[in-house]
């Protein structure tokens, strides 16, 4: 585990907890020789994971996508900023530099760049540790709307397990450090999908 991409909101959120975490796990990354990737921001708890790794001599990558540059403000204080052509560029770079995925709270983007990384983990494209850090149960209505889907037979609970939750720092790494490739179905693993395959 040499590097977990972080996705956070670009806003620092109402309540001091959020921050607080997004500092713990910079610092438990940091105590494990984890090279941070995320967004590539300056603002709300982007850049206060991203200061947290830097001000404690960890390493970051930044990817953001030009058209955000200035919206999201971005970080120049980082080991690396990449500044790419828009977001379907940042996530493939995303993907491809990190070991592992963590959502901290964050909004819509957040929600959207975790599920596009849980499908991909789904299908068999990656097979990397994804986890939430709930922090004071920001995640729990997600979570139990995940259980729905399970109930409601359109996600089977092997897969829901894809999703890894904590709401300490130190043990979801500690749950990452344990991961092991291959241990989870796929659906592409199924023989009328490996069909559909070039």
């Amino acid at each position: 585990m040499k590097s977990i991409c972080i996705y956070c909101g670009s806003s620092p959120g109402i309540l001091p907890a959020y921050a607080e975490a997004a500092r713990a796990l910079a610092q438990e990354m940091v105590k494990g020789d984890i090279a941070l990737v995320y967004g590539g921001g300056k603002v709300g708890l982007m850049g206060v994971v991203a200061d947290e790794v830097m001000r404690l001599g960890g390493t970051v990558t930044g990817i953001i996508p030009k058209a955000l540059l200035d919206w999201e403000v971005g970080h120049h204080g980082l080991t690396q900023l990449h500044v790419v052509k828009d977001m379907h560029e940042r996530k493939a770079m995303m993907a491809e530099l990190s070991d592992g995925f963590i959502a901290l709270p964050g909004g819509i983007g957040t929600l959207e760049e975790l599920f596009e990384t849980l499908t991909w983990a789904q299908l068999g494209f990656h097979d990397k540790p994804i986890g939430l850090l709930n922090v004071a149960g920001f995640y729990d209505g997600l979570l139990s709307f995940l259980g729905q889907v399970v109930s409601q037979g359109f996600l089977k609970q092997a897969q829901a397990t894809l999703l890894m939750h904590e709401v300490q720092a130190d043990r979801l790494l500690a749950r990452f450090r344990e991961f092991r490739p291959g241990q989870h179905p796929h659906k592409l693993d199924t023989p009328s999908a490996q069909a559909l395959l070039p």
